[in-house]
């Protein structure tokens, strides 16, 4: 099976989980079980996840390919990773994250309480971070390689900031 026909196959099964997750969260919404909150909770939690895990392992690898030759078969194989895991992993589950979780703080909250505000200014901010990496992505695609590995292994903390600090709001709600 060549590359192109194992990335379509990936492709395939990332729409396939997707599709599947708007029929669960549908078919909750529909049913409409005294626990609909926790249940949307649980899927939130599962896409956010998700989501940090490419967020953590994404700077990783471009760690990695800022030491590769551009063009090398290294380079290719990291560019082919990169792709799959930002388009197939990352981004349905950072969309997942943001429409379950405003639906939870509508619902839950009103939208009410400094801290969801404070928590959702992080959750922009993860999103931008996001989109960096998207951009740092292209670059790689077109071998450029615009930072080092050094300043790709301190950028790998900022995810993990934000995500320490959005935890911290939901959970204690501090303000």
């Amino acid at each position: 099976m060549s590359e192109a026909e194992d990335g379509a196959r990936a492709s395939l099964r990332a729409r396939i989980a997707v599709v599947c997750m708007i029929v669960i969260v549908a078919g909750l919404m529909i049913w409409n079980p005294p626990e609909l909150f926790l249940w949307i909770k649980a899927v939130h939690v599962i896409a956010v996840i998700s989501w940090m895990a490419g967020l953590v392992y994404l700077p990783r690898l471009f760690v990695y390919h800022s030491d590769s030759e551009p063009g090398s078969e290294k380079s290719e194989t990291f560019k082919v990773m990169e792709d799959r895991l930002f388009r197939i992993i990352m981004r349905p589950a950072m969309v997942v994250s943001w429409i379950l979780g405003l639906w939870l703080a509508w619902q839950g909250f009103g939208f009410v309480g400094w801290w969801l505000w404070l928590k959702i200014a992080a959750v922009f901010a993860l999103t931008g971070v996001h989109e960096y990496f998207g951009g740092a992505l292209k670059a790689f695609a077109s071998d450029r390689r615009e930072k080092t590995a050094r300043y790709w292994r301190m950028i790998n903390e900022a995810p993990t900031l934000l995500m320490i600090f959005i935890v911290i709001m939901v959970i204690v709600k501090p303000f």
